[in-house]
């Protein structure tokens, strides 16, 4: 019997990393699966805050573990912004995830016109949280360092990938093969901080009974 987890975003880009990285003997669910239960308001003050209001929620909604991240890009030169704002930091309320990507990324685009390079430092951050219906399971962090290029390129991964440049491999995120990204990226590196600890929480939940939790 595999253990059921609810993978509590509707970025298809989120799901198929985490899905592809952990591998474990789980049977992964989207919130496709559950339509009836109601978005979570992200009203944290963290990504930690968010990720972790949204996986015990979900958990409870659906009544099985749930794993939610709270993600997004952290640029110095803004004050952190657009930190947890990062879906929607244009402002715009878009039905097409692409659209909406491009605006937010033509506003950082803008604020930082006048940007020297050498200021242009930024960090991509990660927040996992695994939970069941009754109480939080795991929490892990995970970051990728790197600059916001002057213009995107690239046409892989989503967000903000096209204008998040990495030195260490003259490419932005974008530019990136998903197993090339999936090595250093902040999701990539909470998602290997993760899978060891669900791999054993899956072995003592079978050994003591708990399965049903």
């Amino acid at each position: 019997m595999k253990r059921k987890i609810l993978v509590a975003t509707t970025n298809a880009g989120k799901i198929a990393e985490l899905k592809a990285m952990l591998d474990s003997n789980v049977e992964w669910l989207g919130l496709a699966d559950f339509p009836a239960i109601e978005e979570v308001v992200e009203d944290g003050q963290t990504f930690a805050e968010n990720a972790r209001k949204k996986a015990t929620e979900y958990a409870k909604a659906a009544n099985c573990w749930a794993v939610a991240d709270d993600s997004g890009l952290v640029i110095d030169a803004l004050g952190g912004k657009p930190g947890i704002k990062s879906a929607r930091f244009s402002g715009a309320m878009e039905k097409d995830k692409t659209l909406l990507d491009h605006k937010n990324m033509a506003k950082v685009l803008t604020l930082l016109k006048n940007v020297p390079k050498e200021n242009r430092t930024a960090k991509f951050v990660c927040c996992l949280c695994l939970a069941s219906p009754k109480e939080i399971l795991i929490e892990v962090e995970g970051e990728m360092k790197g600059l916001i290029a002057a213009e995107p390129a690239g046409e892989n991964g989503f967000g903000y990938d096209p204008i998040f440049f990495i030195p260490e491999l003259n490419k932005t995120a974008a530019q990136l093969t998903a197993e090339e990204k999936n090595a250093i990226s902040h999701r990539g590196q909470a998602i290997r901080k993760l899978k060891p600890q669900l791999e054993k929480l899956l072995i003592c939940c079978r050994h003591d009974n708990s399965w049903t939790i």
